[in-house]
């Protein structure tokens, strides 16, 4: 068995905020990470090649024989077959997109020296399968995901017992994982799967329509409106209603108040009673902030909400336009709608913005994350560093 590697490609700064903090691999569509869809494709475990500074939490190993794959593409069966038949030295490509590579440890320095990766034999992809590029293919490809994520993690297990206090839809279509709680609520499977992992609980007068993904110690708390496709992380707590997006973990949103389509990473916060705009007044596709060209570009989507970093938090009532960015460890308030693009480590709304110095984000942060038993280390403080140093230019207030 080769030596699994996950690698970032170029469209890494296309997908900030959200990889600020960590590697592509590690955002998470449908029901899993992309990390964890390649480790239970191929039963193995893998690391990393990512910038520096996510290196240390998210470390390299090279062995003997590697199986080196774009840790932005998510395998479907086709395009897993395609790289077990591999030999090694080849390279598999999608046009001028590398897919994945088997090479061994002393050869393995081409795939970073050499753009035309000279001495590898190239192989035409005829697979089909989803990239993610950009913030916004998260939730809209979610759907696909929590599907195929479905069908391989439930295939030949048996699903735990459904409470018969709840409404159930299309029974077959939904899989609880043992400890999770489901009463008194309206479960929908018809329009996609509805999955409920381990200790989850879904709380009672919850309607939920498919697809679900509700990841490991996640909550829906009393009465909430889930419309599918939606995930809901790991310790993560929702209420209110949601509509196509993704929480990648341990954030809450745990009042009422609307979010669609839209990506929080972890350790956010949503206050009572704010809501997200994902459609415009005149129905126009949205634009959303690009790090890459420094600029908002065209998403081709008509529906798209907010995309919010790690640690980043909101007071209660707080209003979000259409195809909001919210950088790392921001903080949000007041009245009105702050502007479309917030940089990391701002505090503050519509009103003005000041800076939110490092010592008070990491006392923030240690307190939140020892709630969840976590603790900010070292290495997640240097993480952190690096966001505040890298966001300097766009505060431009602190320049």
């Amino acid at each position: 068995m080769e030596n699994i590697i996950l690698f970032d490609d170029p469209s890494r700064k296309r997908l900030y905020p959200l990889t600020m903090t960590r590697p592509i691999c590690e955002l998470r569509v449908g029901i899993l990470t992309i990390r964890e869809k390649w480790e239970l494709w191929f039963n193995n475990k893998v690391s990393h090649v990512t910038v520096p500074h996510l290196s240390e939490k998210y470390p390299l190993i090279v062995k003997d024989r590697n199986l080196v794959i774009n840790g932005g593409i998510l395998p479907t069966p086709s395009l897993c077959e395609e790289i077990i038949e591999m030999d090694e030295d080849d390279v598999l490509l999608k046009d001028n997109l590398m897919i994945a590579a088997k090479i061994s440890k002393d050869r393995f320095g081409i795939l970073q020296r050499d753009a035309e990766l000279g001495g590898l034999r190239k192989i035409q992809s005829s697979a089909s399968f989803i990239k993610i590029e950009n913030c916004w293919d998260i939730f809209h490809y979610n759907g696909e995901a929590i599907q195929s994520d479905f069908e391989k993690i439930t295939r030949n297990r048996l699903s735990e017992a459904i409470s018969p206090t709840n409404q159930v839809i299309n029974k077959s279509n939904i899989f609880i994982e043992a400890g999770a709680k489901v009463e008194c609520s309206i479960l929908n499977a018809s329009t996609g799967p509805i999955y409920i992992g381990k200790n989850a609980e879904i709380m009672e007068g919850c309607i939920v329509r498919g697809p679900l993904a509700l990841c490991e110690k996640g909550v829906l708390k009393l009465g909430a409106k889930i419309y599918g496709p939606t995930t809901v992380g790991p310790y993560s707590k929702i209420g209110g209603e949601v509509n196509n997006s993704v929480i990648t973990g341990f954030s809450n949103k745990g009042h009422d108040g609307f979010l669609g389509n839209s990506v929080l990473g972890e350790w956010c916060n949503i206050g009572a009673d704010s809501n997200n705009s994902n459609l415009k007044n005149n129905y126009a596709e949205v634009r959303l902030w690009n790090y890459e060209t420094e600029s908002f570009e065209k998403t081709g989507l008509q529906f798209c909400g907010l995309v919010m970093g790690d640690h980043s938090k909101c007071g209660i009532n707080t209003m979000f336009n259409t195809g909001t960015v919210i950088g790392v460890s921001s903080n949000i308030f007041g009245a009105g709608f702050p502007r479309n693009f917030v940089p990391s480590f701002s505090w503050g709304g519509a009103s003005g913005f000041s800076t939110y110095r490092l010592r008070k984000a990491f006392e923030t942060a240690e307190l939140v994350m020892k709630r969840r038993g976590k603790e900010l280390d070292e290495v997640e403080k240097k993480i952190l560093e690096h966001a505040f140093s890298e966001s300097k230019t766009y505060r431009r207030w602190d320049t």
